[in-house]
């Protein structure tokens, strides 16, 4: 029985049509970090982190999961049915919830999720689809204290107890579409080194020694589909 952990990250979402924040025409390059990723920019100004964020939550009702995002949710369900003995769990560095609308269930957020808010006071975190502005009450605690439950720079990743669990007990590590630049999600491949086997899914080929040991190169759409079909078909 296979355990496989799956690390997702921007190039696999920019694929169905969402804009990455790096690159070349990433959001950050229309942004300051420092105005719309911090804390600090959020205490500065709310209303200007809030409407940023409400425009990128408008965004994802024009896209949908593709090709990569259903091939993962498929293997999952395969091991939950009994079609494939193995268990997969996905941690993905992305806010949106294309994992989820393509059927994935074992789906951990380390940097939040774009469809839910946090009190800063009751430290409820209810779903939101909507817009939220600074005035807009809680929920649960009636106050005006909602912020995106996004982990901006300075902030602890969500959930590391439960992804290092993972990591340990794996004996396949994949990276799909990740720049394997951002801390500590580029660090698990170094974690998991010692007991598992590591795939990296990516356009493009990683500049310098790659820790990977199986770099598979091309669209996530077109690679992860053929790879998790070869698996399931072992």
């Amino acid at each position: 029985m296979r355990h496989i952990v799956v690390l997702t990250g921007a190039g696999i979402s920019q694929e169905s049509g969402l804009q990455t924040f790096r690159g070349p025409d990433g959001l950050w390059n229309h942004e300051r970090i420092e105005d719309i990723c911090t804390p600090q920019g959020f205490r500065r100004d709310p209303l200007r982190v809030d409407r940023f964020y409400n425009g990128l939550r408008a965004q994802l009702a024009d896209v949908q999961p593709n090709a990569a995002h259903r091939a993962l949710a498929e293997l999952e369900q395969a091991a939950r049915t009994g079609r494939w003995q193995g268990q997969v769990t996905i941690v993905t560095q992305n806010i949106d919830d294309l994992h989820e609308r393509a059927g994935s269930r074992n789906v951990i957020h380390m940097h939040g999720e774009l469809l839910r808010l946090r009190c800063t006071r009751c430290h409820a975190t209810p779903p939101w689809h909507t817009d939220c502005y600074p005035d807009t009450p809680c929920p649960h605690c009636g106050q005006p204290a909602l912020r995106p439950d996004i982990v901006w720079f300075g902030e602890m990743p969500h959930h590391m107890d439960a992804i290092a669990r993972h990591l340990a007990a794996c004996d396949l590590f994949v990276a799909i579409g990740t720049s394997g630049v951002v801390y500590p999600a580029a660090g698990f491949v170094e974690n998991v080194a010692d007991h598992a086997d590591t795939m990296l899914f990516n356009l493009d080929a990683p500049q310098g020694p790659s820790a990977f040991e199986q770099v598979i190169l091309g669209p996530a759409t077109r690679t992860v589909p053929i790879w998790t079909h070869d698996l399931m078909a072992a």
